[in-house]
């Protein structure tokens, strides 16, 4: 569940069905009760999310403006950023890969670029509050289940 918490801000990790594996490992336990409708539709919302993850991003930067090198800017800022900034690689490198991926398509539309940079960060941040938010609620379905059964577990 703490993976796919994680799993929301890092590329590598797809957060909510990361935070889904950990509710099926909980329900294929001996103590509860396997409910496969709660975990096909928990499995569905993760696999759209995972889908949507790639297409807000770019919905964000189309919307500003940009072009295919914006889109393409921001994942590889994002995973400079993480490899060379840490944590706040997070926010700096995708808006600043956007950026140069503008720069390359267009350098003489320096505000294009901005305006592109700026869209692909949108999409970004309500992307990763999107797998985050996920993520949250699955880990208190996990909690809130494993709590009804704290009596079977110990």
């Amino acid at each position: 569940m703490l993976l796919g918490i994680i799993g929301s801000f890092l590329p590598i990790l797809p957060g909510p069905i990361t935070g889904w594996v950990g509710l099926l490992i909980l329900h294929l336990t001996s103590v509860i009760e396997e409910d496969w409708t709660f975990l096909g539709i928990t499995l569905g919302i993760a696999v759209l999310i995972w889908l949507l993850d790639y297409i807000i991003p770019a919905l964000g930067t189309k919307k500003y403006g940009g072009s295919k090198y914006g889109i393409y800017g921001t994942t590889i800022g994002l995973i400079c950023g993480l490899i060379f900034l840490g944590p706040i690689g997070i926010i700096i490198g995708p808006f600043a890969g956007a950026f140069f991926g503008e720069m390359i398509y267009d350098s003489k539309d320096s505000n294009r670029a901005l305006k592109a940079a700026f869209g692909s960060f949108v999409g970004f941040l309500f992307s990763t509050g999107l797998k985050f938010l996920v993520s949250i609620i699955y880990m208190g379905m996990y909690i809130s289940i494993a709590w009804e059964y704290k009596s079977s577990f110990f």
